[in-house]
């Protein structure tokens, strides 16, 4: 089934919970924490489902709005698209505390959960990986990705037992917390072409069991588009499956299928948008034409979308 094929909330529904908290630890009620518990228990829920929970990854509050809008179950941010909107390239370059600040926008414009994009934790420490995911809750995240990455060690990926303590810790800054925090687990075995081919499913499956028992709610596999892998995986990880998604990938009613529990395009609805606007400049600078306005969202409804 498609994204838009999930059913959103109602708006009787939206309105029968307590709102969201909109302000950060320091000054949460309990009526507030409750809310962003609840909507932690509404995304673990979404992984549970037979179809597969679809989430297209927001950049600022505009996009974040018209996925909502478009009929989204939840909202994920883009760690890359967020950077690149505030003038850095990806890879941890933008501080937690600039990253964190867009992610509470978000989480404020949008009655959904939010799942949070926050790298590798901004440390290879166990106790920065900690301090990110706080960060996040108090911007009012109820799920984060974390990835395995490293810039410190030899080789692209942190080693399995320091990367489970990073999980560990940011299950516990949840508990601290009172959020039961959605953890999404990457590793990026495939992404970063570690190991030999063969090797890859073997090596990611241990890995993965590694993540799940430290705490991981799902773990996430980028890097990888063909059925024939995909299916591997989920057999091998026999946990909550998330495939990165892009032109290549087998449709979302095919990764049902397959099994996978989760779907994210990452920063392909930013870059995409980027493309646009590069077709744009050109057409007028080149042509001097008009045409790429066509399908463009009519001013009013930017104001209506943004109220």
């Amino acid at each position: 089934m498609s994204g838009a094929a999930q059913t959103p909330p109602t708006s009787s529904s939206r309105s029968s919970r307590p709102a969201r908290n909109l302000r950060g630890v320091s000054d949460a009620d309990p009526e507030a924490l409750a809310a962003q518990q609840l909507s932690a228990e509404e995304l673990r829920a979404l992984h549970r489902s037979p179809d597969p929970l679809v989430l297209l990854n927001a950049w600022d509050v505009a996009s974040a709005r018209v996925f909502a809008r478009a009929g989204a179950s939840a909202i994920a941010t883009t760690s890359a698209g967020i950077a690149a909107a505030l003038g850095y390239p990806d890879g941890q370059q933008i501080t937690v505390t600039e990253m964190a600040s867009m992610i509470k926008r978000i989480a404020r414009a949008v009655d959904l959960p939010v799942t949070a994009d926050l790298e590798a934790g901004y440390g290879d420490s166990a106790e920065a990986a900690g301090r990110s995911a706080t960060v996040a809750l108090q911007a009012g995240a109820v799920g984060v990705n974390i990835e395995d990455t490293t810039d410190s060690q030899p080789g692209p990926l942190l080693d399995t037992e320091r990367q489970s303590q990073k999980i560990e810790a940011v299950r516990a800054a949840g508990v601290e917390f009172g959020v039961a925090l959605v953890i999404n687990a990457r590793t990026d075995i495939f992404l970063a072409q570690v190991g030999e081919p063969k090797d890859r499913v073997e090596h990611t499956a241990s890995r993965a069991s590694a993540y799940l028992g430290a705490g991981a709610d799902c773990i996430f596999v980028p890097g990888v588009s063909d059925r024939e892998t995909i299916a591997q995986l989920v057999e091998a990880i026999g946990g909550p499956v998330n495939v990165l998604a892009g032109a290549d990938t087998p449709s979302v009613r095919e990764l049902r299928e397959l099994g996978v529990a989760r779907v994210s395009v990452g920063s392909g609805p930013m870059r995409a948008t980027l493309a646009l606007a590069g077709r744009i400049a050109e057409e007028l600078l080149r042509h001097g034409t008009y045409g790429a306005f066509k399908d463009a969202l009519p001013y009013p409804d930017l104001l209506e979308l943004l109220r």
